[in-house]
């Protein structure tokens, strides 16, 4: 559907009042609100995202892009909800304890909203106990902590212990990023998952629920 394809160009180019104005126009003429959201508004952060991985676009477009989608998705909030149409899975993120770095998290965060996930912020400095009273809140299938810091990196591991603890580590996947970290670390402290950037990251998560809904 044209309008359809007119906001994913829209979106890609982050004219956030064009896609605002589109998605009325679409929800307007009778196009369901999921398929706007699918077709128009995550198929163009999907692009956006594949642009990022082959550093095509950079972190400055990813972030118009993703402001766009959100001028997108506040139109058709209200009426996903009156459809009940759910997030395809809902995570907690966070900059562990000891680190207040958040550009990373915030891209991932928004790349993992560009696939339809619903993201808990719950900031930075983040404590162990506070990602899985949040968790648990939420009702999160997924744990994602970022540090940039070499200093703060092992407070990874406390939330994975955190996790044990609390009784819900084999309910959670346990995502880990940021510039310290790599793939023995995250196996070293019992982690499921560790991705070199923010659009991995994205595709992880999503791979991962599905894994769990077989």
């Amino acid at each position: 559907m044209e309008i359809l394809d007119k906001i994913s160009e829209a979106l890609q180019r982050g004219k956030a009042k064009d896609v605002r104005t589109m998605v009325q126009e679409a929800l307007d003429s009778g196009v369901p609100a999921q398929r706007i959201l699918n077709e128009g508004l995550l198929s163009g952060m999907d692009v956006i995202g594949v642009k990022f991985k082959n550093n095509e676009v950079y972190v400055p477009d990813v972030l118009i892009a993703a402001r766009a989608m959100k001028a997108g998705t506040e139109i058709l909030k209200p009426q996903l909800i009156a459809d009940g149409v759910k997030a395809n899975g809902k995570l907690v993120i966070g900059t562990v304890k000891g680190d207040l770095h958040d550009i990373g998290k915030n891209l991932v965060g928004m790349m993992m909203e560009g696939k339809g996930l619903e993201v808990i912020d719950v900031g930075t400095d983040v404590s162990a106990e506070k990602f899985i009273a949040s968790a648990i809140e939420n009702n999160a299938q997924i744990i994602c902590c970022s540090a940039l810091l070499t200093t703060t990196m092992g407070e990874m591991k406390n939330v994975v212990e955190a996790a044990k603890a609390a009784g819900i580590r084999d309910k959670v996947v346990i995502m880990v990023g940021g510039a310290p970290v790599n793939d023995s670390f995250a196996k070293s402290i019992g982690a499921d998952i560790y991705t070199p950037d923010a659009a991995s990251a994205a595709e992880a998560a999503i791979a991962a629920l599905q894994a769990r809904a077989c």
